[in-house]
């Protein structure tokens, strides 16, 4: 069967409910849209499912808000009340911004109660489309390199100071006055300046002087004309500090953004974001000394590509002769650094292709991790070169490894489809009681010699089985997905990056942010150099894109169908 098959068919079983999954960051360009109780109601029963909400101006009371929720047969309006300090319904918890009082009613769905009783189940923020135009217009910010989603003016102030020179800029929303936005600006003296800009009838300004019909126009025109705050103080817009966070449904626009060359620096968006990572890695700081020692070396296929200490994978070994080194790391979510991803449970172990000497220790880490899923993206050999050593047994036969033979790998059955082959092979240890285990063995073929894939439905389809194959086959005791190239950086890192990625889209909905950067640090902080070209970083980007295609044509037919 072809990768190219029913791949639309594939990626079909994403909610946008968050159900015990986690919770997600809402800020107001998630949720808030300037327009009246009737376009909300419209919106909403064009759009929207039992649950889907967005919150709006007061129509009676303009300094209040509105929460209009879809509760399946009728639109529910909820009183907002603003005293100026805090936000309430009109009795009972307070807040500090609109953000929090939504989040909270999200994450607490029995608190929100109409007069009756009745429980208002807040769901996911209404996702509308920019084929309508206040769509359009609220998207448009959020894809934009200047744009930080979620940032608040304290955390932009620690952002700035910690990254940026004098006259470095970043644009963010108000968390005070949703709707509206803010500039961000280093000062002189390490002085961060904040600038309302305001939105007026389609316009923009900054309380005064000129009108833009776009913040792009407006950061352009005072990046030539410097402003002057009320104390006097001359503020210059020097140089952007770029937003790595994103909306996924707009992940074309943002791809579109960063394929524009500086004129300045002759690089693109892609080139850049990728050199900043690249000087963020901690290589020199974090200590290898496992895999230096000169009786590991042997075992490592490129002597550059050295396991970090703290996350390698520790053999269990029998008697002091053995080694328990195997260039392998555990990578898993960091859910305290990277709170974005709280409540995604993705474990992978990244490890090098087998050496002939290395079978024995791979085959002994698969069991003693209980892994039931190996995911290989690589040919044995590639342009005359080995890649990776083949460790399983023929189609049909049986295969012994082990210090002595104790590990029996018989094929059961193998599956050859265009892009890749699935094996299924039956795991016994004399050692353990002859215990006997299944392994699903995907090997992807569709990566050519050179570059990256020129169509990322293949990786897509391909993922999506490795997936399908742990939900259905792996209970919830089965150990990490085994991932592995050659070095155990490039290809194995761009395809952890990209299940994570969509895997996070899957969890929380269309609608999500997402940070390729961050995501790509995550994994890097477990294994150095992971996604290594700049090529496989872009490739990223390109599924995470046809990926949304996908999801948005599944939209689509269901608003047509309605």
């Amino acid at each position: 069967m072809s990768g190219e098959h029913n791949v639309d068919r594939t990626f079909q079983d994403f909610d946008c409910v968050v159900n015990g999954g986690g919770s997600m960051s809402l800020q107001p360009s998630n949720f808030y849209y300037p327009i009246s109780g009737v376009e909300a109601e419209r919106l909403l029963n064009t759009y929207g499912s039992e649950g889907s909400f967005l919150a709006r101006p007061s129509g009676s009371s303009p300094s209040n808000y509105t929460l209009s929720v879809h509760k399946g047969d009728r639109i529910k309006h909820v009183k907002i009340q603003n005293n100026g300090d805090c936000l309430d319904l009109y009795g009972g918890e307070t807040f500090a911004s609109l953000s929090e009082l939504v989040q909270f009613y999200v994450e607490n769905p029995g608190q929100l109660r109409e007069r009756d009783g009745e429980i208002i189940v807040l769901k996911c923020p209404l996702v509308i489309p920019p084929t309508e135009a206040i769509g359009w217009a609220f998207s448009r910010p959020s894809t934009e390199r200047w744009f930080h989603a979620g940032l608040s003016g304290p955390e932009a102030e620690r952002l700035l100071l910690t990254e940026g020179k004098h006259g470095t800029y970043l644009v963010r929303e108000s968390h005070s006055s949703p709707g509206q936005f803010a500039i961000s600006v280093k000062a002189a003296d390490d002085k961060v300046i904040h600038v309302m800009i305001y939105n007026k009838n389609d316009k923009f300004d900054i309380g005064g002087g000129a009108t833009f019909s776009a913040i792009s126009e407006l950061l352009e025109h005072y990046k030539r004309n410097p402003m002057v705050d009320q104390a006097g103080t001359v503020v210059n817009l020097k140089q952007l500090l770029p937003s790595t966070r994103l909306p996924a449904t707009g992940i074309d626009t943002r791809y579109y953004r960063l394929e524009q060359v500086n004129r300045t620096t002759g690089k693109d968006g892609f080139a850049d974001e990728f050199e900043k990572l690249q000087h963020q890695e901690p290589t020199q700081f974090v200590s290898r000394r496992e895999g230096k020692k000169i009786s590991n070396v042997c075992k490592n296929r490129y002597k550059n590509i050295i396991p970090y200490d703290h996350t390698r994978i520790v053999l269990n070994v029998s008697d002091a002769d053995s080694s328990d080194y195997i260039n392998a790391n555990h990578i898993e979510i960091l859910g305290d650094e990277y709170q974005e991803f709280a409540g995604l449970r993705r474990n992978y172990i990244s490890t090098q292709g087998c050496l002939p000497n290395t079978i024995d220790d791979f085959w002994n880490m698969v069991w003693q991790q209980n892994s039931r899923i190996i995911v290989m993206t690589t040919k044995e050999v590639e342009r005359g070169r080995i890649k990776c050593c083949r460790y399983w047994p023929l189609k049909n036969e049986t295969e012994k490894f082990g210090k002595n033979g104790e590990l029996v790998i018989k094929s059961v059955e193998e599956v050859e489809n265009t892009d890749y082959t699935m094996r299924l092979l039956q795991f016994m240890n004399t050692n353990h009681d002859n215990e006997t285990r299944l392994i699903w063995h995907f090997q992807f073929l569709g990566w050519p010699d050179h570059g990256c894939p020129t169509d990322p439905r293949t990786v897509l389809y391909f993922l999506e089985k490795v997936n399908e194959c742990e939900e259905h086959n792996c209970d919830e005791n089965a150990g990490p997905i085994i991932v592995h190239c050659s070095a155990g950086i490039g290809r194995t890192g761009t395809f952890i990056v990209i299940d994570i990625l969509l895997n996070q889209i899957k969890r929380l909905g269309p609608h999500c942010q997402i940070d390729i950067p961050r995501t790509v640090q995550m994994i890097r902080e477990q294994r150095s150099g992971m996604v290594q070209t700049e090529q496989q970083y872009r490739f990223v980007y390109q599924a995470v894109s046809y990926y949304m295609a996908i999801i948005n044509r599944r939209l689509d037919s269901e608003v047509s169908y309605m």
